[in-house]
């Protein structure tokens, strides 16, 4: 049975403006050229005015929260045409930045990179030496081109065979294409095409010295004991092998020395990670001042070609459809020009609201840069200083960078939970990991420091914590229990 119900709901919408400012809000600098190029070459009502000799405004943008719902009445649903709104110079005609964004030791130096061979193309070239025939120098190629980027033959062989039946017309059995990976496996650099790690290891200490008797004992600690030495258990292998600590420390130094990712030693020379930070904060005399970095952000302006449009409808005495369409389509699309203009201008505010509030809060660190002056904080704390949402904060924090004068860090790092001492002071957890960082730094690594060891020494320090935290944060800075951090 159909029946009709009256209803009514309190629903929270997001505007197009809010999601365009929301998108922006998370970019970082270096990717915000990128996207300022894409909306100029998708919007032609947007215009680079970084040449234009024209003086920016001083007009205010009031701080608007992008979790926060506000009256969309600019939306183009009407169908009435406000022309001086699109026309006047004072409002949209150039966009420029408000604040000081260049840093002053930016010389804009472009970063040298090596130009070399890829791994790949290493391998190919010792394929390219090889007197084969070419059913062989095609099993090869395969083979080259089945290996993933740390060296290791991943795919089974009958995928291979599959994959050369289909792509190069061979019609390959298995012991062909072993026999031409035994072939690559003697390539530089020592290690490549191995199926797993034990098989990688054996092939690069097949490569060194047979009558070396540390040599022949690595090789069957690796053949027959591995998995007890990437466990630590050096006694089982003293016992099984029969052998005196000093001998082991030999063979246990020897496996050390080997590559288990050969691949990257071709590859990783060549792979720079460079951050640009969208922050700059520099201490004056004990005093912080903080710059955004806006060279990824051109000047904009609404197009005058399309202002002209608007004059020449309004003067114009023919309103048929098509005339309307037209006006409808600018209108559309001088309304995305000044909404894009909005929402990075909103987003130079927020980003400089929110880490002003940030270096406010932290003002004794970025003084210092010592761990221990950071003060617990979380993202709630610095909302509520700016009046903006949660999420906003968030946004900011898990995508930006700041340059210091004692390093680069994404402003996430700045965020940490409140540890209450002994003497009922409240420090950050960062402080905590730093001391665990410095007592296993310092620990005799014959006999590490258990997490129990660990814990009695952090309260022997007026840390009350538990075990299982102490763990919580010792995984958190990637380092392994006392077991696998023990050396002969």
């Amino acid at each position: 049975m159909l029946k009709q119900t009256l209803q009514q709901k309190l629903l929270q919408k997001l505007s197009p403006q809010q999601i365009q400012f929301i998108k922006l809000l998370q970019v970082p600098t270096v990717s915000l050229d990128a996207r300022i190029k894409e909306e100029l070459e998708e919007n032609p009502a947007l215009e680079d005015g970084s040449l234009a000799n024209m003086a920016e405004p001083n007009e205010e943008y009031p701080d608007r929260d992008p979790d926060e719902s506000f009256d969309s009445e600019e939306s183009f649903d009407s169908d009435e045409f406000n022309v001086d709104e699109y026309i006047q110079e004072d409002d949209y005609t150039d966009y420029s930045n408000n604040y000081n964004y260049t840093d002053e030791d930016d010389d804009k130096k472009e970063i040298p990179i090596a130009v070399q061979d890829s791994f790949f193309e290493k391998l190919q070239q010792q394929l390219d030496l090889l007197a084969l025939d070419d059913r062989d120098f095609l099993i090869g190629q395969q083979i080259i081109g089945s290996l993933d980027d740390d060296g290791y033959l991943r795919r089974p062989i009958l995928s291979l065979i599959d994959d050369l039946a289909f792509s190069q017309n061979v019609i390959a059995t298995e012991s062909e294409v072993l026999e031409m990976l035994k072939v690559i496996q003697d390539f530089e650099p020592a290690g490549i095409g191995a199926r797993d790690l034990q098989e990688c290891l054996l092939i690069q200490l097949q490569k060194k010295d047979q009558n070396n008797p540390t040599i022949i004992q690595a090789t069957k600690v690796v053949k027959n004991y591995l998995d007890e030495f990437t466990k630590k258990h050096y006694d089982k292998l003293e016992k099984s092998l029969g052998l005196t600590s000093d001998d082991l420390k030999n063979i246990v130094n020897e496996i050390l020395k080997l590559n288990p990712k050969p691949g990257d030693s071709g590859a990783v020379a060549g792979k720079q990670l460079h951050v640009i930070p969208d922050f700059h904060i520099i201490n004056n005399d004990g005093v912080l001042h903080l710059t955004l970095n806006g060279r990824n952000a051109p000047e904009l302006r609404v197009s005058r070609s399309y202002q002209n449009m608007f004059e020449h409808y309004e003067k114009s005495d023919q309103k048929d459809k098509k005339m309307k369409e037209a006006v409808q389509f600018v209108k559309q699309k001088l309304d995305s020009a000044k909404w894009f203009i909005d929402a990075i201008k909103q987003r130079q505010q927020t980003l400089l609201k929110t880490m002003n509030a940030i270096m406010e809060y932290q003002y004794d660190y970025f003084l210092t840069g010592d761990d221990v002056k950071l003060r617990p904080m979380i993202l709630k704390d610095i909302a509520d200083r700016i009046g903006m949402d949660i999420s906003t904060v968030s946004r900011v924090a898990n995508s930006k960078y700041v340059q210091t004068e004692f390093g680069t860090f994404l402003l996430k790092s700045f965020f940490s939970e409140a540890i209450q001492t002994e003497s009922g002071e409240e420090v950050s957890n960062k402080e905590v990991k730093k001391i665990l960082e410095e007592c296993i730094a310092n620990e005799d690594k014959r006999k590490p420091l258990a997490d129990e060891k660990l814990t009695e020494i952090l309260k022997d320090k007026g840390y009350n914590i538990a075990r299982r935290t102490v763990a919580k944060y010792r995984e958190a800075l990637n380092i392994p229990v006392a077991r696998l951090r023990k050396e002969l």
